[in-house]
């Protein structure tokens, strides 16, 4: 049994886990961790596309999310450029959706609108945020398990392009909606097909019990299939699933992939319909720390064209167009966090045993993952180059919580001391995203740097913000009297 995770004896030991080596070089970053235009300047400051940290600091305050804008964009063509190519003489090219859940504001959507990604949402404030950037809403696909009839007209009325349906209550709402609109909503089915997948492993039975999705051994999306093709406001595209995430190779997409196209052939034998559509999700996983190995965006496709190909021949099947839904992918490696050191503590376990805790001014209400999740993440001191000898330490958060700890396991340089800028690489997927105002702390700001400049793409909070909503503090407003927002 894992002991609680902010103990001493956590689950990898004293020592922390076995892939973490006591490094050569305490300053040196491994260029798999972190965007393309991070690197240390002559005078050992981390720079980000020629901006150096401690001049980010200084503007913008601690912590800050930092996005490589270069590197973002670099990546999202990258992906729309490999999968046109690599289906282009299959079925027409690929559909590359940026999972907007992962992070997202307005200036990312214009970004992935002017870059040639489609845009999956989840909700009427992703919408929202995208239609207010500009963004084309025919190249939406909405999803969630829970679309509320305020969200399905919102997104009928914008002309969004897809809707990933989730159940059959969803099936009948949007119908409805799209009928009053004298609409035809173009949808896929969300298929649950009993495959779980994390970062190497997967597993293909018994994970049909989730929330997301129609069952396929239960007969449940083979039945929404039926009900979308009897329903003349609906009109039926395709299949979709979504089996995991930090997925580093194509097993679990195999297994996925077959059963989907078995249900397609299914479906054309049936009904007579032809599924001209397959969305195999996203989850393609990123480096965080040197433990991890991910394949590229490339060598996925090629596997991913390789599996449909030989899939849809067995059955018959004419290839569908396919679609997936890289989030961190794409921002992950292109963000760092930086936090300013405040505390260093050395706490004695006995048995000539020590921890070097390291606190830091963010902590899980700018990155909740690893409290969460137990995720692993990666540090490096930002400010400066040292000779001392490393020492393995773990840094922890500022929040009045023990399971509030920033990166579990890293060696960093034995004269870490307060003050010290830290920089955590590949922070770009969820940590803003999953931010909150736990122990009433302002969620940091995001600041995007390109060419040697930097600015603010979403404004961090202060202290008016916090209170905004406080009807005890807000002259003139009463408890209740704002408007309803969309749920």
């Amino acid at each position: 049994m894992r002991a609680h995770e902010a103990g001493a004896l956590h689950a990898e030991g004293y020592r922390g886990p076995t892939w973490l080596q006591l490094p050569h070089d305490v300053n040196a970053l491994t260029p798999s961790l972190w965007a393309q235009n991070v690197g240390r300047s002559g005078d050992g400051v981390l720079q980000v596309a020629g901006v150096p940290v401690t001049d980010l600091a200084a503007k913008f305050g601690t912590p800050a999310y930092v996005v490589d804008e270069a590197d973002f964009r670099w990546r999202a063509k990258e992906f729309a450029k490999t999968y046109d190519e690599i289906f282009g003489d299959l079925c027409g090219g690929a559909d590359v959706y940026y999972a907007g859940k992962a992070f997202l504001c307005t200036e990312v959507a214009r970004w992935i609108r002017d870059d040639g990604l489609n845009l999956d949402v989840c909700s009427g404030g992703e919408l929202l945020t995208a239609l207010r950037a500009g963004f084309p809403a025919e190249r939406i696909a909405f999803h969630g398990n829970n679309k509320s009839t305020a969200e399905l007209e919102l997104a009928l009325d914008a002309g969004v392009g897809r809707y990933v349906v989730d159940s059959f209550e969803e099936i009948a709402r949007l119908a409805f909606a799209a009928r009053e609109r004298a609409t035809v909503a173009d949808v896929l089915v969300r298929v649950t097909v009993g495959v779980e997948a994390h970062t190497h492993e997967f597993i293909a039975t018994a994970h049909e019990d989730q929330k997301f999705g129609f069952s396929l051994a239960g007969g449940d999306a083979l039945e929404a299939v039926r009900r979308i093709v009897g329903l003349p406001s609906l009109r039926l595209l395709g299949l979709h699933s979504h089996i995991g995430s930090q997925i580093f190779d194509t097993a679990g997409f195999e297994v996925s992939a077959h059963r989907l196209v078995g249900l397609a052939a299914a479906v054309r034998d049936e009904l007579g319909v032809a599924v001209t559509e397959l969305d195999l999700g996203g989850g393609m996983g990123i480096a965080y720390t040197e433990g991890d190995d991910p394949i590229s965006p490339k060598e996925m496709a090629d596997l991913l064209r390789d599996i449909v190909t030989r899939e849809c021949t067995a059955y018959g099947l004419a290839l569908p167009r396919l679609a997936v839904e890289p989030g961190r992918a794409v921002v992950g490696q292109s963000m760092i966090t930086v936090y300013e050191v405040g505390t260093v503590k050395k706490v004695d376990l006995g048995s000539g045993h020590a921890r070097h805790y390291v606190s830091v001014d963010g902590g899980m209400s700018d990155n909740i993952r690893p409290a969460l999740y137990h995720a692993d993440y990666s540090a490096r001191i930002a400010c400066r180059v040292s000779d001392a000898e490393p020492i393995l330490v773990r840094v922890a958060g500022k929040h009045c919580e023990s399971g509030d700890i920033v990166v579990h396991a890293e060696y960093l340089p034995g004269d870490v001391a307060a003050g010290d800028l830290l920089a955590i690489p590949a922070t770009g997927a969820y940590g803003w995203a999953m931010a909150s105002n736990y122990n009433w702390i302002a969620r940091p700001p995001v600041v995007a740097v390109r060419d040697g400049r930097a600015r603010i793409i979403v404004r961090g909070e202060t202290v008016d913000d916090l209170l905004a909503r406080d009807a005890g503090v807000t002259p003139g407003r009463a408890a209740g009297s704002e408007g309803a927002a969309v749920q």
